[in-house]
């Protein structure tokens, strides 16, 4: 009478291939498949918002009058010496973005010299006056400023985002 027990007791033994289901069972696994047990599961998440001090608040401020200097002068230099002047114009436009990212830490420090720069070149800089003046020609120069800004600051604020804020160093996988 035990023998009929322990027959499906023996088969059990080798995995339980003999129980007839064809699936092996995992000794300890808990019920769990592939998941580590005693780790929590933290999510990640972006940077902590920085708190608004006044010295931050006055950055702020300096970007935004920094960002309308610099759209004002590529707009014009950017035209007068085609080559060099294109290069000049989006490598201050460069350096402002990047240097208000790494000025503050956060993505505002792109943001808000970046939408002054935009306002300014599209809407204050941009527009076409009675008498036919225009700032911007219909050359290639025009567009590649243009164009060219819009891409910087799309960059410089995706990759201050993409930064990894708050991870604690130490060994990979526990």
């Amino acid at each position: 009478m035990s023998t009929a027990k322990g027959g499906g007791a023996a088969g059990e033994g080798n995995g339980g291939a003999a129980s007839g289901n064809g699936k092996r069972s995992r000794a300890g696994s808990g019920g769990t498949s592939g998941a580590r047990s005693g780790a929590p599961v933290v999510p990640v998440t972006g940077p902590p918002a920085a708190p608004l001090t006044a010295g931050r608040i006055g950055l702020y401020v300096l970007l935004l009058l920094a960002g309308v200097l610099v759209a004002g002068a590529g707009t014009l230099v950017q035209a007068a010496w085609f080559p060099g002047g294109l290069a000049l114009a989006l490598g201050g436009v460069i350096g402002l973005f990047y240097g208000g990212a790494k000025a503050t830490g956060t993505s505002a420090g792109v943001l808000v010299p970046g939408a002054a720069w935009l306002v300014t070149v599209f809407l204050l800089l941009g527009n076409v006056r009675p008498e036919g003046d225009f700032l911007f020609g219909a050359g290639l120069g025009s567009y590649v400023f243009l164009l060219g800004g819009i891409a910087v600051a799309v960059i410089c604020a995706t990759a201050m985002q993409l930064r990894p804020a708050g991870l604690r160093p130490g060994r990979v996988g526990g």
